[in-house]
């Protein structure tokens, strides 16, 4: 009974600190903004993948099977620590032992699982204490932080040391005693051969010292992990299954400012939807972080700063200030900082300072190529550009401040339809000499609006590619149409850069000549737009079958209606560059790869490709500004990255990474022997058509 009552006292003091430290976190979420959560199903299912399977920390094999080894190996032994409390509870021993051959699979398992972490957590020790692994450091790192994390892999240590050892003991003295061993335990077994000749009472006395020293370092390390990078072991589960859904490209609506455009659109309709709002006007995006939403918060608690995030940022791997994992952190910082005064004197207690400024710099945000190689990587499904973009939409919306380069792209899309100073008039410059009708002059619906986009209006290199495509088009004799000077920037770099009510209005307008014409299906050439219009337009009434060309030329070769084998490019080594939202956005990373394979010539992959693929740099906005200091351009290291596969061709299928690739080839010098080809480029050769 004594040893009963101080488990129970134990116990409740465990509990009583834990739920003190899980409200102190918890009181927090009421100051952020709501954000709906459905489709349960399909949540559920992604939690089973990434959470329980380890799906995306596997993406690195050996490191990636030691940490899901290390988590498997909790779950299973947790089975026993409820076994242990149980036990401690009602003065039982291995009262679970009814549960016959699944008692003795779990214990087995959790024996086995005992020794497996133990040797991960002195590899994971090693790697920190004596590799200096890269990702582990970086200013964000303070001495506390490497501290936090060496002293959880020494809990972890012993207390897997405490449950080898509480085994062991256990299963020499039943041994020695001639008792019945309860349960399968087949690396203690091998142990307990070490100390067959102890007597019993010593054996039970060092397997009660071992039973006290792992069940109450469970307790102890339960009410550490809330104050400690390690609180994911409790958050990481549920901020899987809270975590974004949808393709990675995509960016929730504001209906905010929905409402705005819509009032400056057509006033009457807006003003008939209105409703009475009591309070002051929500704030565009985000300056503090009461304005972030409650799942944006939850990703802060669920970080581990593993440093995945920015180990894979192009921003930061070219010297540049932004670090993915310091959003995060600062995020949980500032609450922490800022959240007591609120709790004191409500959601407007001011202490004049901010997450965006006094934590995170304009620097660090306009640095985003919004690539989402971070949310990729990540192994719990962190989004920390959601973060980047509000604190951007803040800036632009509210306080009007952005890189000189992107004020002046917003107003060219605003006065022209385009980023760039041209006449919306001369938006079919690009076809002349070409036959390519206009949707307008059609007396039936085509089957295809082309879309060809601003960078396909007028960027002179990427006129060649629409060109080129045409002509493709035109052999197969396809039914399309385009728009003409009816079509407009699709508003995807005015969104990302923050710019929602630019983006939007591009949008509506866009939605209302495209509806206008009934169109259904849409093929286009730039993968940005091709994710704008996929995934994005559907929030504001325009639900389109969209279709990028990489896809579109993979069915027409699959199909046999085009054989592209001529040309002069069998003695070429091609490499391809994975465009961001064509990729990793939106998971097409065969249908480019088909093509190129279906023409004759040799394919080399650079070093990293497909999902693990570099920026080129162009997205953000990034293309329209200077880049933020650094020790290089991402275009610089991308195109080095091509070069060193000792490529002929760099193919690409997105007009930005177009850009960025030829930039880059002009640095390097390599303009004679280097050439950037988009796909439909090199298809068009392959038929005879360039």
């Amino acid at each position: 009974m004594i040893k009963q009552l101080i488990f129970l006292i134990v116990l409740l003091i465990t509990l009583t600190v834990f739920a003190y430290s899980m409200m102190r976190y918890f009181r927090y979420f009421k100051f952020t903004k709501k954000y709906p959560i459905h489709d349960f199903g399909k949540r559920l299912w992604i939690t089973i993948k990434i959470a329980f399977l380890q799906q995306k920390i596997l993406r690195r094999p050996v490191v990636g099977l030691m940490h899901s080894m290390v988590w498997w190996g909790f779950i299973v032994i947790l089975f026993g620590s409820i076994e242990m409390v149980i036990d401690g509870l009602f003065g039982t021993e291995k009262i679970l032992f009814s549960l016959g051959p699944v008692y003795n699979f779990l214990m087995a398992s959790g024996d086995v699982f005992g020794l497996v972490i133990a040797l991960a957590i002195l590899a994971f020790l090693f790697r920190r204490l004596l590799m200096h692994i890269k990702r582990f450091y970086g200013p964000e790192m303070k001495p506390v932080s490497k501290a936090d994390a060496n002293l959880a892999l020494i809990i972890i240590l012993v207390l897997m040391i405490s449950l080898l050892g509480m085994n062991t003991f256990y299963v020499a003295w039943s041994t020695r005693v001639g008792g019945e061993v309860l349960g399968v335990y087949p690396v203690s077994q091998y142990l307990a051969g070490f100390f067959k000749n102890m007597v019993p009472a010593e054996s039970q006395l060092l397997y009660q010292i071992n039973w006290w020293t792992h069940i109450v370092l469970i307790f102890i390390f339960a009410n550490i992990l809330p104050y400690s990078k390690h609180f994911h072991v409790f958050m990481s589960v549920p901020n899987v299954f809270v975590s974004k859904i949808k393709p990675l490209g995509t960016i929730d609506n504001m209906e905010n400012i929905t409402k705005e455009v819509k009032l400056m659109l057509n006033p009457d309709t807006a003003f008939a939807e209105a409703t009475e709002e009591d309070g002051e006007p929500e704030r565009f995006g985000a300056k503090d972080v009461q304005d972030l939403n409650w799942v944006n918060y939850l990703n802060s608690l669920s970080c581990t700063e593993c440093g995945r995030c920015t180990s894979v940022c192009p921003a930061n791997i070219t010297g540049k200030l932004l670090s993915p994992r310091k959003i995060m952190m600062d995020t949980r910082a500032r609450m922490k900082e800022k959240g007591p005064g609120m709790l004191k004197e409500g959601v407007g207690f001011d202490d004049g300072r901010s997450l965006l400024t006094t934590f995170i710099t304009e620097e660090e945000l306009w640095a985003c190529t919004m690539c989402n190689a971070c949310v990729q990587e990540c192994p719990v499904n962190i989004n920390q550009p959601a973060i980047i973009l509000d604190m951007r939409r803040y800036l632009v919306m509210e306080e009007s401040k952005a890189p000189s380069g992107l004020n002046s792209m917003f107003a060219n899309i605003e006065n022209n339809g385009a980023p760039w100073q041209f006449s919306a008039e001369d938006r079919m410059n690009w076809a002349e000499g070409l036959e390519v009708p206009l949707i307008a002059d059609k007396t039936e619906k085509p089957e295809f609006l082309l879309w060809v986009s601003s960078a396909g209006a007028f960027d002179d290199r990427y006129k060649k590619v629409m060109r080129a495509f045409v002509g493709i088009l035109n052999h197969l004799k396809v039914d399309y149409a385009v728009l003409g000077v009816e079509e407009s920037d699709s508003g995807d770099v005015a969104r990302r850069t923050g710019n929602e009510m630019l983006f939007q209005m591009q949008a509506l307008t866009n939605i209302e000549v495209l509806n206008s014409y009934e169109v259904k299906k849409i093929l286009t050439c730039d993968p940005h737009d091709f994710n704008t219009l996929k995934n994005e337009y559907g929030d504001l009434g325009g639900h389109y079958e969209v279709t990028h060309h990489s896809q579109f030329l993979q069915q027409m070769i699959d199909s046999g209606k085009i054989n592209p084998i001529q040309g002069d490019l069998a003695n070429k080594k091609i490499t391809y560059h994975d465009p961001c939202y064509l990729g990793r956005a939106n998971g097409e990373y065969e249908a480019p790869r088909s093509v190129l394979n279906a023409i004759p010539s040799t394919k080399t992959e650079m070093k990293r490709n497909k999902s693990f693929g570099l920026c080129c740099g162009a997205g953000g906005g990034q293309m329209f500004k200077e880049a933020e200091k650094g020790t290089k351009e991402v275009f610089i290291e991308r195109t080095e990255e091509a070069l060193a596969t000792g490529c002929d061709i760099i193919a690409t299928a997105c007009p930005f990474c177009m850009t960025m690739m030829t930039d880059g080839i002009k640095y390097k010098n390599k303009e004679e022997s280097v050439k950037n080809y988009d796909i439909a480029e090199l298809v068009s050769m392959g038929l005879g058509l360039g």
